[in-house]
């Protein structure tokens, strides 16, 4: 991991000020939607509109970089980003901001895109484990530390949108400045869908309801808190106990996918996110208690999303899980499109509280569903599957894929010592 960090600090660093950039206004746009008197279906179309663009942006990206080249893409799309958070305090109609995310959403996703190709292309077989590792920790530092800049200033004001923009802006610094040649950048067509869905049915499912899940997290927690009649600073230790769950819980629930049949593992981790919402539902009104809600959610969700890859993998030759990468991303993202959308209309129609029920209804049907998968066909035996390798729900296709080819080495050694 040294040698990982002291080879990488510079590009880790500047993803760890765009990670806190991106977690800030998020946050802080939900804050400043109840502010401005954005009615809860307006604020959840806001909201919506990043992971339009996020999944727009994960097809029109590669095209772009075979046109121009990485580092024109980088610059032009994070210039992008840092100018159109200015806006957003300017602009304070909901139409405009709906555009606004729609945007950043694109540029964010093009950014990842570009500097994950830089951190691929550093990496070598014997670190690339290391390296995904270091980077699943940056992403989520990143964002629990955006939390607390949030109370730094009035969300009301524009300062913290400066903020923002400034991260956005100095992350440039130690990216372009480290990043050594990269190659032509290569995308892999991605499988149909009505292949990959015979294939892995529950991969499918999951990444659909977990996209739902995972956007209503990012998007709508700090709606919610709002709502909930949170102060601000409340509001930021409940948005960063979903990601210090996820922090703290990847790596023991990969250690045990790796041991187990997964698809039990999926419906066990699903089934504790489910009772996660349901203690937010009911008792919501004590803090303590909706910070604990919000770490199990957190830490059970967000890892569901590499334990469905990997549980994909096992299904796949290592030929077709590139391909298949690129599906699974699709489905999560028409999930995460949609997410904020119905839960802000479950919202607006029961209350604050629909932004539990909405997951808890998500995780009980996925439960409902793994068991079921588990009754269609033998499970693999343990020795067989690939290995887990720490996914964050915001990784790109270029992280996706590089997980793959860690999880084909890592297959590929255990075969070689055996």
């Amino acid at each position: 991991m040294v040698t990982v960090i002291s080879n990488a600090w510079a590009l880790l660093l500047g993803m760890l000020l765009l990670m806190v950039g991106n977690g800030l206004q998020g946050t802080l746009l939900g804050v400043r939607g109840e502010i401005e008197n954005f009615s809860t279906l307006q604020i959840s179309v806001v909201m919506s509109a990043y992971f339009l663009g996020f999944l727009f942006s994960s097809r029109a990206t590669p095209e772009m970089i075979r046109r121009v080249g990485h580092v024109r893409v980088f610059a032009a799309l994070a210039s992008t980003v840092s100018a159109v958070l200015i806006l957003f305090p300017l602009l304070t109609h909901p139409a405009a901001w709906v555009l606004g995310r729609a945007i950043v959403g694109f540029c964010f996703c093009g950014v990842y895109i570009v500097a994950e190709s830089w951190l691929n292309n550093q990496s070598t077989n014997e670190t690339r484990g290391q390296t995904l590792s270091a980077y699943m920790i940056v992403q989520m530092a990143g964002v629990v530390s955006a939390q607390g800049l949030l109370v730094l200033a009035d969300p009301a004001d524009y300062t913290l949108f400066i903020i923002i923009s400034v991260l956005v802006s100095m992350s440039f610094i130690p990216i372009l400045l480290s990043i050594s040649p990269t190659p032509a950048f290569e995308t892999t067509k991605p499988m149909s869908l009505k292949e990959l869905f015979k294939i892995s049915p529950l991969g499918c499912v999951g990444m659909f309801f977990l996209g739902g899940v995972f956007a209503a997290q990012f998007g709508m927690s700090a709606v919610y808190g709002g709502q909930a009649g949170l102060t601000v600073a409340q509001i930021s230790l409940f948005v960063a106990s979903f990601y210090v769950g996820a922090l703290l819980l990847q790596y023991p629930l990969g250690w045990i996918s790796d041991r187990m049949d997964r698809r039990l593992l999926i419906a066990a981790v699903a089934g504790f996110t489910a009772v996660g919402a349901l203690l937010g539902a009911l008792v919501g009104g004590q803090f303590v208690a909706l910070l604990g809600a919000a770490f199990l959610i957190g830490g059970m969700s967000n890892p569901l999303y590499s334990l469905l890859i990997a549980h994909t993998n096992d299904y796949l030759e290592s030929d077709d899980m590139a391909a298949a990468s690129g599906g699974l991303l699709f489905i999560n993202g028409v999930g995460a499109a949609s997410g904020p959308l119905i839960t802000g209309w479950i919202m607006a129609t029961v209350g604050p509280w629909g932004f539990f029920l909405f997951i808890f209804l998500l995780m009980g049907f996925l439960v409902s569903y793994a068991v079921y998968r588990a009754t269609q066909r033998a499970s693999i035996p343990v020795e067989e599957t690939m290995s887990y390798a720490p996914v964050s729900p915001t990784a790109t296709s270029v992280v996706v894929e590089f997980a793959q080819e860690y999880a084909v080495a890592e297959a590929e050694e255990s075969e070689t010592a055996a």
